[in-house]
């Protein structure tokens, strides 16, 4: 089992739940306004208002053979608009 979790600008959430969705992931789970610091410096909590600049963060569970088609359709979002996506194993407990 594998572990994909995704943070993104929430303006692109719809698109990339529909390349998960195409791809054939079993579900996902969604924490919108995300706040936190990355390379390019801390997103403010202050947008809580108009929401703009607010990011997402995609949990997705799945099976390692989904992963590719996941990755294909993710990465030109994520090269265009920005995000990151990392990928680790998962165990049920």
């Amino acid at each position: 089992m594998k572990r994909l979790d995704l943070i993104l600008s929430e303006r692109e959430l719809d698109s990339i739940l529909k390349v998960i969705d195409a791809a054939g992931a079993p579900g996902y789970s969604v924490i919108k306004h995300v706040t936190g610091r990355g390379p390019h410096g801390a997103v403010s909590d202050s947008m809580d208002f108009s929401g703009l600049g607010a990011n997402a963060h995609v949990i997705v569970f799945c099976k390692p053979e989904i992963l590719p088609a996941i990755r294909a359709g993710v990465q030109p979002l994520l090269d265009y608009y920005g995000g990151v996506a990392f990928v680790s194993d998962a165990e049920p407990l």
